[in-house]
């Protein structure tokens, strides 16, 4: 019998470590270091979502590898004191933990940060406040921006996320006040709780009117009512400046993720390492959707808890960028993001549902199709956090195709691969008969057996009868293969991952063709 002979490693556990705030508020933390009598760098993880998001964190590797881990409530979630106001306190909190935690005789002096979501944002709100002891970060599938890439994309309304989002925050903010002995809290509670499992549904008043997420949870009603970036939005944006951020930062992204764009966009501002693996916002496993990409694709058998861990010790060496490249199924270094190899090639959107890198016709005629706000499109698949699990990543659209409101344009089978790697976009010369549109984009792979897999999606919200549309798919690394076609779907909604544009108006939309007004979408190809 092998013997491994491995020493006990004592540790020291406190629950419930108060903190205290500039303001006196009191935030509560579970900190767990090793008992070695030595000085130790330490990880903080802040989150908004109580005890169990913790979980999720490599304790005992961190422990492991030295460090000592504090687990911290929010203000006004799971432990801590306080009224919560997503995003608001997070920097000046998270930089008062960190000075909190250098003054400890347990610290070193040194504190890094890292987290998911909205943990890795209150990590990166932190750094942006520049406490003295804060080295490293990182940051895990993160907005950039409180309304672009969160609350709104291309101007439309994110309803299904935000009601969601806003439904468990209500559930928590109860919890909270239950605990605080808040005597109507329980019935808020169980108010709450059938929320959770909703999106919003299709009603003569417009969803977001939706009273019932607002009496629990009021910032449901200023995001909705804020529609622009004006300068609520502004103020927002002001905790988490990106200029004042002068620590290494690891980002990680997946290409399934509803904050893809925020993790791109939060390296191209701060700079750092960048992972990308086709995962979406819950998992990281080997397959996505409805497809599997094999087992390297998963973070465990990728090896990233450990280069995570490794950055967060102070080893930082390592590939700029490292992407997982779908089709090909393979990970691959780069020096930069987006791959300046990339060649930018329009495919153009051509009659009768043709997309080929032909120049369009002078006289080619233009397609129509219909939007009925009481029948809009269906979201299935995509970068999404909604309640059904199932939804979520590569999904056969052939459903979707069938709607009326579904315009698709489709290649040739390629005779060769084609890899499309970097930035995506659409432009679309359209025109509607309502007061304004929506424009939607999804770019889809279409397997020699049918089989219709979305790749990436965007919107854009335009006010205009007739204009021109940029639509932002965001990103991708995607091999369509030898045989296989490369299909653009064009609609006029995509519910609920978006809100119904608020005309709520039957509609004609029409996209032009010819030489004059063309719409195209822009590859970035690998040659």
């Amino acid at each position: 019998m092998s013997q491994l002979n491995l020493p006990p490693m004592p540790v020291v556990s406190v629950h419930r470590q108060p903190v205290a705030m500039r303001d006196g508020t009191v935030l509560r933390a579970h900190v767990h270091r090793p008992d070695d009598g030595e000085r130790h760098r330490t990880v903080l993880v802040r989150s908004p979502y109580g005890e169990q998001t913790f979980r999720s964190f490599p304790l005992v590797s961190a422990l492991e590898a030295g460090l000592a881990v504090v687990f911290q409530h929010c203000r006004g979630r799971g432990d801590s004191d306080g009224e919560f106001a997503p995003w608001v306190n997070e920097g000046r909190d998270g930089a008062d933990t960190v000075d909190w935690i250098a003054s400890q005789p347990w610290s070193n002096g040194e504190v890094v940060g890292s987290g998911m979501s909205y943990l890795a944002g209150c990590a990166l709100q932190a750094a942006s406040e520049r406490p003295g002891a804060l080295k490293a970060i990182v940051s895990t599938m993160t907005p950039h921006d409180f309304y672009e890439g969160l609350n709104y994309n291309g101007g439309a309304f994110a309803v299904g996320s935000v009601f969601h989002w806003s439904a468990l925050q209500g559930m928590l903010g109860a919890l909270h006040d239950l605990r605080a002995g808040d005597g109507d809290a329980l019935g808020r509670l169980l108010e709450q709780l059938p929320l959770m499992g909703e999106t919003p549904s299709l009603t003569e008043d417009h969803p977001l009117s939706d009273a019932r997420v607002a009496k629990n949870f009021p910032f449901w009603r200023e995001w909705v009512e804020h529609t622009e970036r004006d300068a609520y939005w502004q103020d927002l944006a002001e905790t988490l400046r990106h200029e004042d951020i002068d620590v290494p930062v690891l980002h990680t992204a997946g290409w399934f993720d509803v904050f893809l764009k925020g993790t791109l966009e939060n390296h191209r501002r701060v700079g750092g390492r960048l992972i990308v693996g086709p995962w979406t916002h819950l998992g990281q496993g080997a397959a996505a959707g409805e497809i599997y990409f094999g087992a390297s694709a998963a973070g465990q058998t990728s090896g990233l808890e450990q280069t995570q861990l490794a950055f967060l010790t102070g080893h930082q060496d390592g590939p700029a960028v490292r992407i997982f490249v779908m089709g090909a199924n393979v990970w691959r270094d780069e020096e930069s993001w987006p791959p300046a190899r990339a060649v930018p090639t329009p495919f153009h959107l051509h009659p009768d549902g043709v997309l080929s890198r032909d120049a369009p016709a002078a006289d080619a005629p233009p397609s129509h199709f219909p939007h009925d706000p009481e029948n809009p499109v269906p979201t299935r698949g995509g970068g999404l956090l909604l309640p059904d699990p199932l939804n979520v990543g590569p999904r056969d659209q052939r459903e979707v195709e069938r709607h009326p409101g579904v315009l698709c344009f489709t290649s040739e089978p390629l005779a060769q691969d084609l890899e499309v790697t970097g930035e995506l976009t659409a432009t679309l010369h359209g025109a509607t008969t309502a007061p304004g549109a929506d424009w939607t984009v999804k770019l889809v792979d279409v397997h020699p057996d049918g089989r219709a897999m979305n790749v990436a999606d965007g919107i854009v919200r335009s006010p205009a009868s007739e204009a021109v549309h940029e639509v932002d798919l965001v990103a991708t690394s995607q091999v369509f293969l030898a045989g296989h076609r490369v299909r653009v779907e064009v609609a006029g909604s995509n519910h609920p991952r978006f809100d119904r544009h608020p005309a709520l108006e039957k509609a004609e939309q029409t996209l032009f063709h010819d030489a004059e007004r063309p719409s195209w979408i822009t590859l970035p190809v690998i040659p």
